[in-house]
């Protein structure tokens, strides 16, 4: 057994025995990882880990089979809320891989509470293609879900004190990234 894998089992132990007996008797069963071939404490190279880049990080570079994430700020109970939108990415280039929701209460729902969305994309081909994030608020869109944009993506138009009168709110955020794969 090398010395690498006894430093990665020294945390597991076995009543009455020290830790080195432990880890010769654990390694050949079960490689003290968590099953999938890694080892304990997960990958250790970076080439399974997405890439986290900042929402105004628009020039991004990738690797062809590189993924990126791109986190940001969204509360439900303020009808707060992101989406990918047109221009969608061309997917011989990036393909997005889903999008994660963490709430910032964790696993105990608080009202009110907002949380982090992640969109996670994959560069899959060599080339250059652009992609959108839309930011709607309350105010800004009308008609939306958590998971279905508003019918237009312009600004909403909402009545005034005056009944005959209506004012457009402020149009929703648009970031558009543009990714360049090589």
């Amino acid at each position: 057994m090398g010395a690498d894998l006894v430093r990665r089992c020294r945390r597991r132990r076995v009543a009455g025995l020290p830790a080195l007996a432990a880890a010769a008797l654990l390694a050949p069963a079960t490689g003290c990882g968590p099953g999938t071939g890694e080892p304990a404490g997960g990958p250790t190279s970076t080439a399974h880990r997405p890439t986290s880049h900042r929402v105004d990080d628009t020039g991004i570079t990738a690797r062809p089979g590189e993924r990126f994430t791109l986190t940001v700020h969204q509360n439900a109970s303020t009808r707060e809320y992101w989406y990918l939108v047109g221009p969608r990415p061309d997917s011989s280039v990036l393909v997005s891989r889903g999008r994660d929701y963490a709430s910032d209460s964790g696993d105990e729902p608080v009202d009110g509470a907002g949380g982090r969305l992640t969109f996670t994309f994959e560069a899959v081909g060599r080339g250059t293609t652009r992609f959108t994030l839309l930011h709607c608020t309350f105010t800004t869109c009308q008609g939306n879900t958590s998971t279905v944009p508003p019918g237009t993506t312009g600004p909403s138009l909402s009545p005034s004190r005056s009944p005959s009168r209506t004012t457009a709110s402020p149009a929703p955020e648009r970031i558009t990234y543009t990714v360049t794969v090589g």
